[in-house]
């Protein structure tokens, strides 16, 4: 696809994104109002688990072991993203949560309120480099 191209049709046009929300987070909104963001940046969006939104604090704890069942099922290259409110109890700087998922196996982790633009930017830049 020529560059004109892909930039009518959007970012991430051809695209498959798989999406879904972690664990037991029932407050699913956030997840679609990304969705419809990456389909409309051309993505073909298909809703399970990979790029995870959680808007309750407790994904590290349904996230853990993630990238290793990732690895264990052959699929150790798949690029991880993870956002929203992902801390619950004690008040932690964005740094040590960013930090505290990267350790997880996420390759980016985007803050809560994150410029869905800017995300979308990141993506499809990071899909494009490891040529996926």
């Amino acid at each position: 696809m020529t560059s004109t191209a892909q930039e009518r049709l959007g970012p991430l046009a051809g695209r498959t994104i798989v999406t879904g929300v972690a664990g037991d987070d029932i407050h699913v909104m956030g997840i679609r109002l990304v969705e419809h963001a990456l389909r409309s940046a051309g993505a073909n969006v298909v809703s399970l688990a990979v790029v995870l939104s959680s808007s309750n604090g407790h994904a590290a704890i349904s996230c853990d072991g993630m990238r290793e069942a990732f690895i264990e099922a052959g699929l150790g290259e798949v690029l991880l993203y993870i956002g929203g409110n992902l801390n619950v109890g004690r008040a932690a700087s964005f740094d040590d949560v960013e930090r505290r998922f990267k350790i997880l196996g996420f390759d980016r982790v985007f803050a809560p309120r994150a410029d869905l633009d800017v995300a979308l930017d990141l993506i499809a830049s990071d899909i494009n480099s490891k040529g996926q």
